[in-house]
């Protein structure tokens, strides 16, 4: 398992940072384990914690009151996420269901509010990151009500690959069509048809397990 140390340093938002406040930031974290299929929180639940993936896969999703399903996000290695909900003090109004086997950094909510109140650098990266998650969030209701399954394929995967989000990504995800179906709402075999279709297209490179993308912006716009 990873240090403390470890923990603060690999964060995203450990480089806006200065060494007592990641130092300060260090003494709030812990790590939590979850295995796949398994709920970190449900809609209602409080969690006290800002969390980030330290490794693994986990979705955010809320169902409505007409049964209806929907994926706000998927978050996976060097992802953070709820920070609106811990700046509130609320209640989550989403689930968090892990994916694959995920290890989780929790950062408490009161150092969270610390670094808030005295770093400038983490407020910096909290506009970046909440201005960022809150596109995506229009994005997707959009898209979740006019696009077709190829596109919701292209643009769940197109997620992985947000630099601001993502800084570290590279070109490839590990990341099976089991798993991208469940972020996108849609049948492992649909997954594969619209891997095919995006791979004749020339915007990626599905093999077994692995996508290599060759055009995230373009998967980003996809709306065939």
């Amino acid at each position: 398992m990873s240090t403390k140390r470890d923990i603060a340093l690999d964060a995203i938002w450990a480089a806006e940072l200065t060494d007592d406040e990641l130092e300060r930031a260090r003494r709030g974290l812990s790590e939590r384990s979850f295995s796949k299929g398994s709920y970190i929180c449900h809609r209602g639940d409080r969690l006290d914690h800002w969390t980030g993936v330290t490794d693994g896969l986990i979705k955010i999703s809320a169902i409505s009151a007409a049964g209806k399903a929907m994926t706000f996000a998927g978050v996976t290695d060097g992802g953070w996420f709820g920070e609106g909900s811990v700046l509130k003090g609320e209640r989550r109004q989403y689930d968090v269901v892990a994916i694959r086997d995920t290890r989780l950094a929790m950062l408490s909510r009161s150092s969270f509010l610390w670094l808030f109140e005295n770093s400038t650098g983490f407020n910096r990266f909290l506009v970046r990151q909440l201005n960022e998650r809150m596109g995506q969030f229009i994005a997707t209701i959009e898209y979740d009500r006019i696009l077709g399954p190829t596109a919701r394929v292209a643009r769940n995967l197109s997620w992985f690959f947000n630099r601001t989000l993502y800084p570290r990504a590279g070109t490839t995800i590990e990341i099976s069509q089991e798993e991208l179906g469940l972020l996108a709402g849609v049948s492992r075999q649909v997954v594969n048809r619209a891997l095919r279709a995006l791979e004749d297209e020339g915007l990626l490179k599905a093999e077994h397990g692995r996508i290599t993308v060759v055009d995230a912006s373009a998967l980003s716009r996809y709306d065939s």
